[in-house]
């Protein structure tokens, strides 16, 4: 080969060199490839807040008020980067507060570092420092809305308190509820005779005495006209009243559930401990444990015929080793079936549905003899409203003290989405990063110091002294 050969080939190889490296450079441009290696993926969303992202049909804009310059605005532009990426028409718009006073007025901004998102007409605020997904993603959820509905809590007869902050109260799941776009309310039958209008669902926690007549029929018309109820009964409250209990089609059973399985890891055979559910629309992505202490049974009622008729779905269940203990709880505890002793497996959470058909009388056309072009000939032909019940035999599942326990919250944040028809916000909890916090001992905060303040100084002198001491003996 000779010299001018070589120096053709060298001359096509730099070429095809710096041609891959042009296209290299180019793909970089055209396409972006990310890693997150974090525990948890902190640095990218969630599959919750991907999947609220999607139920927002509209454009989002976030009010970012923060000083001019990169410096002060690269945090929140690259922690929004996250969102951007799912969401197209999420946009950030930057604000100085300094030049914009009337903004900050407008929009009530405390400091800088305030967020204001935009949806469909309405704002949510996120204050300086609660910056997270969190924060973010539960700001969406209550954007998403635009009716405001409420979570009516019954109260009279010794329910569960939203204010109580005790450890039996339930401070803790009405924060939860705000928290993820839930107003909530409390309703005294003996001074406002009625159901709100505006309530998505009625809860009954734990009531310590019974409804009295007019209070049950209150609620009989409210199941009537289609209501919404989450009923939670201990085995030492006192259950539905007859006529409701008939409404609903459910029998509450007398006695306390025993569960032998669960007594050598809870010392307590009372205690309800489970990771597996029935396949249903608030248990399909539960894979926390769930605790319930002091449970009852429930069962279907054959013999009650509402109209019409409610379908039901168990989503709590126990194991066949479980039984319904009806003497006290006291001494050693054993099945008895002589002594009522029912044998499980049991029902602990049922789940009703039903439609519910529009009146006749709105359905059909004024004149037979000339109906409406379209005009449905009866109520049978149009989609029903529907209409949803949850029944849980236990109410203590929901305290303060037991709210945080393992999968808890997000049971009882599913069963009033289900209730409130919030289909599309199922699951959307979002989980907080596990590397965001270092916890260390006493004992090891101490070794590090005198590591690093005592042994790693000294161990630097004694190697310095041995290399001048190595120097002089040359």
């Amino acid at each position: 080969m000779n010299k001018k050969s070589l120096r053709f080939q060298q001359a096509v190889s730099a070429l095809l060199f710096l041609a891959v490296i042009g296209l290299i450079g180019w793909l970089s441009v055209q396409f972006k490839t990310e890693f997150d290696w974090t525990a948890n993926q902190r640095n990218s969303l969630t599959e919750a807040s991907v999947k609220q992202l999607g139920n927002l049909k509209g454009p989002v804009k976030v009010l970012a008020f923060a000083p001019a310059g990169p410096e002060n605005r690269a945090d929140t532009a690259q922690f929004f980067n996250r969102y951007t990426s799912v969401k197209k028409d999420l946009v950030i718009e930057f604000i100085d507060p300094i030049k914009n006073p009337t903004k900050v007025r407008e929009f009530n901004i405390q400091q800088v570092g305030d967020l204001v998102l935009e949806y469909d007409g309405r704002r949510e605020t996120v204050r300086a420092g609660e910056m997270n997904e969190a924060a973010i993603t539960q700001a969406l959820q209550r954007l998403s809305f635009a009716e405001q509905r409420f979570v009516v809590f019954l109260q009279g007869h010794g329910e569960r308190g939203m204010g109580d902050g005790g450890a039996a109260g339930y401070s803790a799941f009405e924060q939860l509820l705000k928290a993820n776009g839930f107003a909530s309310q409390a309703l005294n039958l003996g001074t406002s005779p009625r159901v709100p209008d505006n309530a998505a669902l009625l809860v009954v926690a734990g009531p310590t005495s019974a409804l009295q007549a007019g209070e049950t029929k209150i609620l009989l018309d409210y199941l009537a006209g289609g209501g919404n109820l989450l009923w939670l009964s201990d085995p030492d409250s006192p259950p539905p009243p007859p006529e409701l209990a008939q409404a609903l089609a459910v029998s509450f059973e007398k006695g306390t559930a025993i569960f032998p399985e669960y007594a050598a890891m809870t010392q307590d055979p009372s205690l309800f401990l489970t990771a597996t559910y029935p396949p249903t629309p608030v248990t399909q992505n539960l894979a926390e444990n769930t605790l319930f202490p002091l449970a009852r049974a429930l069962s279907t009622d054959p013999t009650a015929k509402p109209d019409p008729a409610w379908q039901p779905q168990p989503f709590l269940q126990s194991t066949q080793q479980a039984w319904i203990e009806t003497g006290p709880l006291e001494g050693e505890i054993g099945f008895e079936p002589e002594q009522g002793d029912k044998p499980g497996p049991l029902t602990l959470g049922l789940l009703l549905t039903r439609s519910l058909k529009a009146p006749a009388d709105a359905t059909q056309p004024k004149t037979p003899d000339d109906p409406a072009p379209g005009a449905p000939k009866s109520a049978a032909e149009l989609p029903g409203k529907p209409q949803r019940a949850a029944i849980v035999g236990d109410s203590d599942f929901l305290s303060n003290a037991i709210l945080a326990q393992a999968g808890n919250g997000k049971l009882g944040l599913n069963l009033v989405r289900f209730l409130a028809s919030r289909d599309d916000q199922l699951d959307i909890t979002v989980p907080q990063a596990r590397d965001q916090a270092l916890s260390l001992s006493p004992w090891t905060v101490l070794a590090l110091q005198i590591g690093f303040l005592v042994v790693l100084p000294l161990l630097l002198l004694a190697i310095g002294i041995g290399r001048w001491l190595s120097r002089r003996r040359r």
